[in-house]
């Protein structure tokens, strides 16, 4: 059967046309973030809805990066993971730390930052070190289901741990003298004690950070065997080459966050 020369090149016209059509769907590919909108400088949630913060200026870098339409959304920390799983958004990006018992539920992109946890205390605090036997009999404050509860709780077995839901709710307590000590991320805890309301407190020491705990810096989580994994991670690694991840970097913080 001989086809005419008019029909292949028409054909060949479609096909061109759906490829072209299908490139454009892939470079909008629709994207919902999930963030938690608590975690100064990290991710806020502001007075008129909007988020911002480092996690958020990062995931537009990349999502710009990957040529996706992302969309944000708050969600509260101890739902984070069960709202991915279920659907509500695509992607956590909310300083997660990449633990092996995060794993088991979600994929990680590689990370994106890794600063260690800190411990903070009254500028009057008669504790001098941020060592366990400094905290021993001592009342430390924390976000529960974070690295942070989880260190407090394996290395600062004789202090009396208390978990809050958010970080706002501890940094509310050691303010007004309800707790002893808190425990956080370092860059979380320097940027509050600059604070009118961080006046009270000051920064007693970082802390080692535990690999099995603190895991291998914050990554971007996502629902398991989703390919975006890996487009987060080739997104990131091209930000940091072009200089666009050290131009976001360098409007929170002082000094390289991504970390060794």
């Amino acid at each position: 059967m001989r086809i005419s020369k008019r029909l292949t090149l028409a054909a060949s016209a479609a096909a061109l046309a759906l490829f072209a059509s299908s490139a454009a769907m892939a470079d909008g590919e629709k994207i919902v973030i999930g963030t938690e909108g608590a975690y100064p400088p990290f991710n806020v949630l502001e007075s008129d809805g909007t988020l911002t913060g480092f996690d958020v200026d990062i995931a537009k870098a990349l999502c710009e990066e990957m040529k996706a339409d992302c969309t944000f959304v708050a969600q509260d920390w101890d739902g984070i993971i069960p709202g991915l799983i279920a659907k509500k958004y695509d992607a956590i990006v909310a300083s997660m730390s990449i633990t092996a018992e995060r794993k088991e539920k979600v994929d990680f992109s590689k990370k994106y930052y890794n600063t260690p946890p800190a411990i903070i205390v009254p500028k009057d605090s008669d504790i001098k070190e941020a060592t366990p036997e400094a905290l021993a009999g001592k009342s430390l404050g924390a976000q529960g289901s974070t690295t942070h509860s989880n260190y407090a709780q394996a290395h600062m077995k004789d202090a009396d741990i208390k978990m809050y839901p958010t970080s706002d709710e501890y940094k509310l307590d050691i303010a007004n003298g309800r707790i002893d000590a808190a425990i956080d991320d370092v860059v979380v805890l320097s940027e509050w004690l600059k604070t009118e309301d961080g006046a009270c407190c000051k920064l007693l020491g970082t802390l080692p950070i535990d690999p099995v705990i603190n895991g291998e810096g914050a990554g971007i989580a996502v629902r398991k065997g989703d390919p975006l994994a890996d487009k987060f991670t080739a997104a990131i690694a091209a930000i940091r080459a072009s200089g666009k991840y050290q131009e976001i970097n360098a409007k929170y913080f002082p000094f390289d966050v991504y970390g060794e």
